[in-house]
């Protein structure tokens, strides 16, 4: 099915005295999603068009942004964080807002009002910023920032289908529970964190393993920091 000629809209509203779909977004929680191949978080997106006109479908793809200055750090995170954004001294620079990720999703037909699942895959890498920052807050909530944009299909008055653009200034703020985040590493690593290295690290960290009969790669690690431990001490 072809497009009928003139109907690429770029303002939701009203263009060129003809209405058109004007979506607003807001996240209404978070939770597990338990099974996946991978770390996810699902977040209900309530996706309400204002104006009222049936909705085909909307291709719809978020920024997740971390608005850091948002919230309150004690001195454990504080010192956690100085990977991230340098001493606390700094932070009046250096604590900005930070992309968290990119997600696309595929909104079904709709009349009103829907609300959406939304996955957004995470990782426990700790070479990736988010990371390091989600694992350094003990408690309390993350600000989250959801900026929007993408297309919008839709019926017009005369039954052609037409299309509109999502303007950049739809947005939608949510506090993410910290407890959320852990919840979902727990279940996916339980008791457990991944570092990645360097391969020739590795390798040496492997002949390290084997010169002492070590039988896991936790008591290799162990048995190096009694060692350092021990070399301080001395």
């Amino acid at each position: 099915m072809g497009f009928a000629p003139g109907t690429f809209q770029t303002t939701p509203g009203v263009v060129r005295g003809v209405r058109v779909p004007d979506l607003n977004f807001q996240v209404e929680s978070a939770e597990v999603l338990e099974y996946a191949a991978a770390p996810t978080l699902l977040f209900r997106l309530y996706v309400e068009n204002v104006t009222g006109e049936p909705i085909r479908s909307v291709s719809l793809n978020t920024q997740i942004r971390i608005t850091t200055a948002q919230r309150h750090y004690n001195a454990a995170e504080q010192e956690r964080l100085q990977e991230v954004f340098g001493g606390a001294s700094q932070w009046g620079n250096t604590l900005q807002s930070m992309l968290w990720t990119h997600t696309t999703v595929l909104v079904p037909p709709f009349s009103g009002s829907m609300v959406v699942n939304m996955p957004v895959t995470c990782t426990y890498d700790f070479e990736v910023v988010s990371a390091k920052y989600f694992h350094a807050l003990e408690d309390g909530e993350a600000p989250l920032e959801f900026l929007f944009s993408g297309t919008i299909f839709y019926r017009g008055a005369d039954g052609a289908l037409q299309i509109v653009q999502i303007p950049w200034e739809k947005e939608a703020q949510y506090r993410l529970p910290i407890q959320v985040w852990k919840q979902m590493m727990d279940h996916y690593f339980p008791n457990s964190a991944w570092l990645r290295v360097r391969k020739d690290t590795f390798d040496r960290l492997y002949a390290y393993k084997a010169r002492k009969g070590l039988p896991t790669w936790e008591d290799a690690l162990e048995e190096l920091l009694r060692v350092r431990a021990e070399e301080v001490e001395r």
